[in-house]
């Protein structure tokens, strides 16, 4: 095809031709309009969009003339660069040595990566580039790779970067090969790295631009906006309001694939066996025999992925005053063994969503491009090499459960977690008392999931003054708080969850858990402050001993009232 229009004048006829030939021949061979990385000049095919807006593009910020093969476009790969991968594995291991080092990567992680016959080929050439001539000890690649890293590590703006590789070139010796911007060296490292899209989001979380919204500049539900508005009240286009940072999560998982330790690693599970009975690895719980059992097709090939998600708000800003909460959105598999499953680096985050406010109920908003890659990941995605085995498979993967503190479990799960019906066991049931004096809600029934003969059961001073003859209520089924939700039960569900989108989501028989962390952090602090009377953490005070007077219980704790102060008679916890 031809490509001399390129180098035309962007105002040319023979530009506006070549840009609208270019455009049909990635749609016929893509079979598709939407999701296409961008090449102009600043999205470098970094980015992907839809027909329309790479039209724009092109015509607007120009065609990266550096672009020759169009392989991210349907164009077959020229076999003149397979040439240079002809090298031996410890070549390629000593070689990539120093990204192991930097990025947190081990021997293991570099495997077959030969089923993709592009994606290193550029990085590989710079990896056998001296960074100056004459020079042993670095290569154009790990030069850049240790300064990016710098960058990332000081928090360093594309502006600083720039300078500082501009003065690093001046000092080296001549005929150094040090990129001269952040932008070129963005272009060298794109390779060792996979892509990302960045949506613009409405302000008030209503909607995604994307797919039926991806033209619109105004949100069709609250009518504000898509562009963040300056100091001086005049609308900054271009400049979007809001942004999510959305990582598709199925083209790494077939990179993983392609590492033929790890390959080997996430079919551990499959040759384990329980020799005691007890529950030592997801493997063993009833969710992941659910899903064998329901789903054999899906069960029989280990290589299958069962995964958890994972969310929580964080400040990025050091400032402890700022209120800023960025929501990262962590998939976690279940597949690797223990020692490996929690490992930073088979962490894998998926969404990233800026704050200044918290999504909250409105997150399933952002979730919906990854529960779409999910529904794909069910159906199957052909054309996945396993290294290990030496073979192409269809892989699929289910989401077994959600991992979050409490008030993230309401955000995800769709469940009331304040109020007088806060527990998502107990529902409308829930044993729930306002303490007149603390001006809090408590929950003191949890005597009743104790055994029926338990002595605890009918002690009533060490209690609420009553004995307990409860029994535990049964835990709903997904299918029953589905039929709740829908027939708009709205005391103690405030939303259908999106992950009710998934086929096999309603099955599960636990969908949503507690992380142990924030339960042992806050209750050991609440225990450690009242024990040891420290201020502002101690939960014993005059309130506390009023509501216990209220609730006709331990009446001797009642304060004693003097002339000059309130004195509160020590309790058996006191130090």
């Amino acid at each position: 095809m031809d490509k001399s229009w390129m180098h035309s004048d962007r105002r040319s006829k023979g530009y506006e031709l070549g840009v609208e030939a270019f455009l049909n021949f990635f749609v016929e061979n893509l079979l598709t309009t939407t999701h296409i990385r961008c090449p102009c000049v600043k999205c470098v095919n970094l980015k992907l969009f839809g027909v329309g807006i790479i039209r724009d593009h092109l015509y607007f910020n120009g065609v990266d003339q550096s672009y020759k093969n169009w392989t991210f476009h349907g164009e077959p790969w020229e076999a003149t660069t397979n040439a240079s991968r002809n090298v031996e594995e410890d070549d390629d291991h000593s070689r990539y040595s120093f990204v192991s080092k930097e990025i947190e990567m081990d021997d293991n992680d570099f495997g077959d990566f030969g089923s993709d016959p592009y994606e290193f080929a550029n990085v590989i050439g710079d990896g056998d580039q001296p960074l100056y001539p004459g020079c042993r000890k670095y290569t154009k690649l790990s030069a850049l790779v240790k300064l990016y890293n710098l960058k990332a590590k000081y928090g360093m703006s594309d502006v600083c970067f720039t300078e500082l590789l501009i003065l690093q070139g001046d000092l080296l010796p001549e005929g150094n090969t040090i990129p001269a911007s952040m932008y070129e060296a963005k272009k060298t490292l794109c390779a060792l790295g996979l892509s990302y899209e960045k949506m613009h989001a409405c302000p008030n979380d209503c909607i995604l631009y994307r797919k039926e919204y991806e033209d619109l500049t105004h949100c069709p539900n609250c009518g504000i906006s898509r562009w963040k508005e300056g100091k001086d009240s005049i609308l900054k286009e271009g400049v979007p309001a809001k942004v999510v940072w959305y990582f598709p999560p199925i083209p790494r998982f077939k990179r993983i694939f392609r590492s033929h330790e790890t390959a080997k690693s996430l079919t551990w599970h499959a040759a384990r066996k329980s020799i005691d009975g007890y529950m030592s690895h997801p493997a063993d719980s009833p969710s992941w025999k659910l899903l064998d059992d329901k789903w054999p097709e899906f069960g029989n090939e280990p290589r299958n992925l069962r995964l958890a998600l994972s969310s929580d708000g964080f400040n990025p800003h050091s400032s402890l005053s700022s209120r800023y909460s960025c929501w990262p959105v962590i998939l976690v598999t279940y597949n690797l063994p223990p020692w490996l499953c929690m490992k930073r680096k088979f962490m894998m985050l998926t969404l990233l969503i800026s704050g200044p406010k918290q999504p909250g109920n409105d997150i399933d908003v952002y979730l919906e491009p990854l529960i779409d890659d999910l529904k794909s990941l069910w159906d199957g995605i052909g054309g996945v090499y396993d290294a290990h085995n030496g073979e192409y498979f269809t892989l699929r993967a289910a989401l077994m459960r959600t991992i979050n503190d409490f008030p993230a479990y309401g955000n995800l799960s769709g469940c009331v977690v304040i109020g007088y019906k806060a527990c998502p066991i107990c529902g409308d049931d829930t044993p729930s008392h306002r303490l007149k004096n603390g001006h809090k809600i408590c929950y003191i029934g949890h005597r009743k999931w104790l055994p029926i003969n338990h002595p605890y059961r009918r002690q009533r001073a060490a209690f609420n003054g009553k004995p307990e003859y409860g029994t535990p209520p049964e835990l709903l089924t997904g299918e029953e708080v589905l039929h709740m939700v829908e027939d708009g039960d709205r005391v103690c569900w405030k939303k259908k969850s999106i992950f009710f989108d998934l086929e096999y989501w309603k099955y599960l028989p636990v969908r949503h858990v507690l992380d142990v962390m924030h339960i042992e952090k806050n209750v050991c602090d609440s225990i450690i402050g009242t024990l040891l009377e420290i201020p502002g953490k101690n939960k014993d005070g005059i309130a506390a001993r009023l509501d216990l007077l209220n609730m006709g219980v331990k009446s001797d704790l009642q304060p004693e009232y003097g002339e000059r102060r309130t004195r509160l008679p020590p309790g058996p916890w006191n130090l």
